[in-house]
């Protein structure tokens, strides 16, 4: 064998599967040190199987060792269950990459139900996060929450009652959201501060907002870009938003199909939108002062085509909405755009055939208080292309099948 045959086999001995042991693990009266023990112990390759069954844990599980599935039986079978949890961290909270989270539920975390941070490749997949008592601000600010991650999948995941965002990714790169239900939080699906990611044919449904697309200054990675909202259902988002004050999110008027804050290069298409009391779709600049000199508070070509609507902006939730929809003869458009930035700077393109209108706020602090609303056509906006489709690795794929 030649060296260049020696290396090519070492190069493809690094990147197969490691095949590892199974670790059991069953329900107990010390679930908390006997799950985590198997989370420690566990080596590159290797499986957590949960059994089907209640585990009572009382303090936060943690995570950190690469290609590692932790694998339940359901995630109506096998419950992590954090109602007697002491601490408010995380449920769960993984560090490590090629981490597969599936099939299992989290319910009634203290703090965030699973968080991930640093962990590339990461899979959710066929999960329940739950807080039962319902939408409370004392529930957990998030369901599954990815945050700093290159290569990211989440599919079928139901997440209720989150008080900030029941599924939310926030400044990762390559992104896939897909077949989920977000229902009864604050936000339902919210992508911050990220890069490329495709949220499709998902349901979010009874939170305040449907799905939010934001960036926000002062974070390490920010400029969020290239997302496709497409072949989702985003109705009857009415849950009165219980955030906690302060939290961004707690400005997301209750009503609000989907929100685009400050991003770029944005493609809302193929969806079916309606019954969102404030608006089914809003385009928006950022409000609040800021000093981050590298921060565009302005959103930026944005398309927004092909959508099937339905009623909306029947009883706005923002301040003065009610006065602006008497005077819009007793509903806001469909499509609410602030104005903020002028329509060629801005460059957004609204083909679906529903009313749209501007708020006519050029400056992006004005007050909605001073809003002249007038039906705009942006139908003639140049737009951009559509970002490609998000592709992810092989064996994030092959992981949920």
């Amino acid at each position: 064998m030649n060296k260049s045959q020696v290396f090519a086999t070492a190069l493809a001995f690094a990147a197969a599967p490691l095949a590892g042991k199974t670790i059991r693990v069953s329900p107990s009266n010390n679930s908390q040190e006997a799950l985590q023990t198997a989370l420690i112990d566990a080596q590159p390759g290797d499986v957590v199987a949960l059994a089907a069954g209640r585990y009572m844990l009382t303090d936060g599980l943690s995570l950190d060792v690469n290609r590692v599935t932790v694998r339940g039986a359901g995630p109506d079978k096998t419950i992590l269950d954090f109602k007697t949890q002491k601490a408010t961290g995380e449920g769960l909270l993984v560090t490590s990459n090629d981490v597969v989270l599936r099939g299992f539920a989290v319910e009634d975390a203290r703090g965030d139900a699973i968080k991930s941070k640093g962990a590339d490749r990461i899979v959710y997949y066929d999960l329940r996060v739950e807080w039962t008592a319902g939408p409370k601000e004392t529930n957990g600010a998030y369901g599954v929450y990815p945050v700093a991650s290159t290569d990211v999948l989440i599919d079928k995941v139901t997440v209720r009652g989150a008080s900030d965002a029941g599924i939310y990714v926030g400044q990762s790169k390559n992104i896939v959201v897909r077949n989920s239900l977000a229902e009864f939080n604050v936000a339902g699906i919210e992508i911050e501060n990220s890069y490329n990611a495709d949220v499709h044919d998902n349901v979010a449904t009874r939170n305040a907002g449907g799905v939010l697309v934001f960036d926000l200054p002062d974070l390490p990675q920010k400029g969020g870009n290239s997302v496709r909202v497409f072949n989702n259902r985003i109705v009857d988002n009415s849950t009165p938003n219980f955030a906690p004050k302060g939290n961004i999110v707690a400005t997301v008027p209750t009503g609000t199909g989907v929100m685009v804050m400050a991003n770029r290069n944005v493609h809302v298409f193929g969806n079916s939108i309606g019954d969102n009391s404030t608006t089914n779709v809003m385009v928006v600049a950022y409000k609040k002062p800021f000093t981050d000199a590298q921060y565009n508070p302005l959103p930026r070509d944005v398309v927004i085509h092909d959508n099937t609507h339905g009623r909306s902006g029947w009883a706005p939730t923002f301040v003065g909405g009610a006065i602006l929809a008497k005077a819009m003869g007793g509903s806001i458009a469909p499509i609410f755009w602030d104005g903020a930035g002028g329509a060629p700077a801005t460059n957004i393109r609204i083909t679906d055939k529903v009313g749209v209108v501007t708020m006519g706020l050029i400056e992006p602090l004005t007050p909605i208080t001073q809003a002249k609303p007038a039906p705009i056509d942006l139908s003639k906006s140049a737009g951009v292309p559509e970002p490609p489709a998000v592709v992810l690795p092989a064996s994030m794929e092959a992981a949920v099948k």
